[in-house]
Formats: structure tokens, C-alpha cells, sequence
């Protein structure tokens, strides 16, 4: 597994990431203090804290390219 800090500002940033993580094989989740969601589900975004930085966890070890195509929202 593999984990990153993400910033999701604006509902064109929600729309925008979801569409490009779901060409990815391995599931992807999204982490915002207790409630873990699967990161391809707009509706699961949506009810996250998105004020606040969101750990996502893709669990695969070669997530380069996830990281590569999302790298305006990567928390650097």
C-alpha cells in the first residue's frame, strides 16, 4: 500500500480526480479521521471533510503513475 496527502478544492476537483483514478485497476481509498471511503465514488467524496487535507491509500506498490496523473492535488 501506498499513501499520499490530497487537497480537493472544488466540485470540478472532485469530478475531475474521480474520473481519472477510475482508469486505475487497484482500489484506492480515501482517508478523513475515522471514516475511510472508496476514492472512485463521487458520493463517498462528498461526504468527507473537504476543508481538511485527506490521506488516500492506493493499495498497490507501484502507484507512480496514479501520482504522476494527480499531482495537482498531491499535498506537497
Amino acid at each position: 500500500m501506498t499513501t499520499t496527502k490530497i487537497k480537493l478544492s472544488t466540485i470540478a476537483d472532485v469530478q475531475f480526480f474521480v474520473n481519472t483514478i477510475m482508469r486505475f485497476p487497484f482500489d484506492i481509498d480515501l482517508v478523513s479521521g475515522r471514516y475511510i471511503v472508496d476514492a472512485k465514488s463521487i458520493m463517498g467524496i462528498y461526504s468527507l471533510d473537504l476543508n481538511n487535507e485527506i490521506e488516500l491509500r492506493a493499495h498497490t506498490e507501484d502507484a507512480e503513475e496514479l501520482f504522476a496523473e494527480i499531482d495537482k492535488y498531491i499535498v506537497k
